[in-house]
């Protein structure tokens, strides 16, 4: 009754290579990403960063992955960042404090 192997739902396969952002740090201060609700940590990243990773190794609830260069940005992507500057720019009473 329990001989059959366990089936991974695991929507990542080892040796893949996403481009994801890292929403939160982990305890040891590994980044933390998520594809479909599956949790991928990340060493030498923090949060807000948008990386490509290769994927090192998934167990049945978490995997893990090493930073292989920068996010790819796609075409519909920058398209959507376009015309997100316009609607910001025709908004003349909006104030914008971008000093930390």
């Amino acid at each position: 009754m329990y001989d059959r192997p366990r089936r991974s739902f695991a929507p990542i396969r080892e040796g893949e290579e996403l481009d994801v952002k890292i929403e939160s740090a982990g305890k040891k201060g590994d980044g933390i990403a998520k594809v479909k609700g599956f949790v991928i940590f990340i060493p030498n990243v923090k949060e807000g960063d948008q990386v490509r990773i290769k994927v090192t190794r998934v167990l049945n609830k978490v995997g893990f992955g090493e930073v292989i260069g920068e996010a790819q940005k796609t075409e519909g992507k920058e398209k959507t960042d376009e015309s997100n500057d316009e609607e910001s720019s025709n908004d003349e009473d909006a104030e914008y404090n971008f000093e930390e």
